[in-house]
């Protein structure tokens, strides 16, 4: 059951921080560029932690190329599965790998999950963590080559998951939310038009 709350209730400050970007860049004509080594080996690496996974759990899975829209939300998820939804993020290194489950402490992705439960009608979902190379190219001569070249260790011990189930009261959040974020937006923009 939605509570009705005022819109200052619903959204933490780092929510209105984000949208008054959004709005600063919509207003400018300007986008925020993510670059970093931890994007780019999740990019290069999504197919071999994909196949990773695929050895290590006996699936077949392949990379989903299908964006959903709702009234409220869009998203790609990477693995669509017949009764479960995938996030798979590639680990930059063994340091930076969540080794057991316990270790996986991400609330974002959680609710990341939670929309493509939403989008795509899935009642779980899963966010694996996956260890694979780290392609040279990415690599710099400092780096410590071994904790980035992992094809020696057993795969098993180089995916870590938790999963989620589908919850509808937490949709129901998400919804208000993303209403609240949309009031939001259209005030802070106002604000900046009419100074």
């Amino acid at each position: 059951m939605t509570n009705p709350r005022k819109k200052g209730e619903v959204l933490s400050q780092t929510a209105k921080t984000y949208i008054k970007e959004l709005v600063k860049q919509d207003l400018f004509g300007y986008k925020q560029m993510l670059d970093n080594k931890y994007l780019d080996k999740g990019n290069e690496c999504e197919d071999d932690s994909i196949d990773l996974y695929n050895e290590v759990y006996s699936t077949l899975y392949l990379k989903n190329d299908e964006r959903l829209s709702n009234d409220w939300i869009q998203g790609e998820c990477d693995i669509n599965g017949e009764d479960v939804i995938i996030d798979i993020k590639s680990s930059w290194s063994l340091e930076t790998f969540p080794a057991a489950p316990e270790d996986i402490n991400n609330k974002e992705y959680e609710w990341q999950l939670r929309g493509y439960m939403m989008l795509f009608d899935k009642p779980k979902s899963e966010l694996a963590y996956c260890m694979v190379n780290t392609p040279a190219n990415l690599l710099k001569d400092w780096d410590y080559y071994k904790i980035h070249r992992v094809d020696n260790i057993d795969p098993v011990l180089r995916v870590t998951k938790i999963g989620f189930e589908r919850d509808l009261e937490k949709e129901e959040l998400i919804k208000e939310k993303v209403e609240a974020s949309r009031e939001f937006y259209e005030e802070y923009k106002q604000q900046i038009l009419n100074k």
